[in-house]
């Protein structure tokens, strides 16, 4: 609050100090969730960061920049339940990380009733991928980056063929979430992620920009102002944003995919495949 002039013949008025702890509260959120407090009324939406590791069940050691889940979820619930929140805005720059973990924040993203945007910054790696389709609408930047590839186990790891059919089990709730929230079709996301031959030390592929758009992964390539246009459109058209989400289809689709009658058009294929309906 600005100081009140000085009247003659009365003493000045200095600026009023801001509540006692308001700094400590402020730096306490920045530590330990790696963000300023929940908005004020004066914010349409929130942001939500996901960054470095999403860490799961296990703490990973104290050099490394995690996304905590148990601090993620409850603000996610806080969100939804505090209306004069109106959006969420999720900003992705993540190698990946705990496969229940991301899951489960992608789940919460994807079933809520408010309006969210993602935008995948410098990496959306891995389990980052669901995390990023599961937004009503999703955007990656020119020069951000994708890697589409199999699961993996740390730790002993009993060599039985029930270790296989589970990882065959994990494997599928990932590619089926990715095939029900975005428009690239099932056998070409699975051939992405064992291609062999083009990652030196792993199997899969790297995404680039543009190419996770054309493969129907993203939406659409864009940047912050494009991203919080797109969160604004949809605060201001209830409901719109969770119309245009693609219908979810339970099981697999082996063949491409027979369109509905209100799509009007068939998306662009990209590598051969085709690409499904959506946005």
């Amino acid at each position: 609050m600005p100081a009140v002039p000085n009247v003659p013949g009365q003493p000045s008025q200095p600026q009023q100090p801001n509540p006692p702890g308001h700094e400590q509260a402020s730096i306490q959120a920045i530590r330990h969730f790696g963000q300023m407090n929940l908005p004020n009324e004066a914010s349409l939406f929130h942001v939500l960061p996901i960054i470095g590791q999403v860490e799961g069940h296990l703490i990973l050691p104290p050099r490394n920049k995690t996304t905590k889940y148990e601090h993620v979820i409850p603000q996610l619930v806080a969100i939804e339940q505090n209306p004069k929140i109106k959006g969420l805005l999720i900003i992705l720059n993540t190698v990946g990380g705990d496969i229940e973990a991301g899951l489960a924040i992608a789940e919460m993203i994807r079933t809520m009733s408010k309006p969210t945007v993602s935008l995948v910054l410098g990496g959306g790696h891995s389990i980052g991928t669901p995390i990023a389709v599961a937004a009503d609408y999703s955007f990656i930047a020119e020069t951000a980056t994708m890697t589409i590839h199999p699961i993996r186990l740390t730790g002993m790891v009993i060599g039985v063929p029930q270790t296989y059919d589970y990882l065959d089990k994990m494997q599928d709730r990932i590619i089926r979430f990715i095939v029900d929230n975005s428009r690239i079709a099932e056998v070409q996301l699975r051939e992405m992620m064992f291609r062999t031959g083009e990652l030196v030390r792993d199997v899969g592929k790297v995404l680039i920009g543009e190419e996770a758009v054309n493969c129907g992964l993203i939406d659409e390539v864009g940047g912050l102002g494009a991203a919080i246009a797109k969160l604004k459109m949809f605060i201001d058209h209830p409901g719109f944003g969770k119309q245009q989400r693609f219908v979810h289809q339970p099981g697999y689709w082996p063949q491409p995919p027979s369109y509905p009658p209100h799509y009007p058009q068939v998306p662009s294929g990209y590598g051969g495949y085709p690409t499904r309906g959506g946005h």
